[in-house]
């Protein structure tokens, strides 16, 4: 698979609440553009909307060491699910059958690798971030 090389680095900052703050900051810039739930336009699928519904609840159940490795590759994240269009790795979830579940590979101006993963409905086909989270 190759990755999607972004033009971002990854946010800056080495505990918790710094890289939360660069990461806030920089998601109520895509949420100012909209009344209702944040999103981006996904250039893969076709200029679709990816919504955020799913992400930051399943950043909070993580603890605090894994949330800031996470949340440092947020802006890399957005980046790539805004302009990439290699083909991800998709797989129908093994719980429900409703689901599709998308895994792209980014790597990072200092050419870290990183994955994000995005959840598709097939039912009313929206999709969702769920997360975003680097190579170990």
């Amino acid at each position: 698979m190759i990755p999607y090389q972004t033009k971002i680095s990854k946010l800056p900052g080495t505990n918790y609440m710094e890289v939360r703050k660069e990461a806030l900051v920089m998601f109520n810039q895509i949420k100012r553009k909209t009344k209702r739930r944040p999103y981006i336009r996904s250039a893969y699928f076709n200029k679709q909307k990816i919504f955020f519904d799913y992400f930051w609840n399943h950043l909070f159940e993580k603890n605090f060491k894994t949330r800031t490795r996470r949340l440092k590759y947020f802006s890399c994240c957005v980046d790539l699910i805004k302009n990439s269009r290699i083909t991800p790795t998709s797989k129908e979830n093994i719980d429900n059958r409703n689901e599709v579940l998308h895994r792209f590979m980014g790597q990072t101006r200092d050419k870290e690798i990183f994955f994000v993963q995005i959840k598709e409905d097939k039912k009313n086909d929206k999709k969702y971030l769920m997360s975003c989270f680097p190579l170990e």
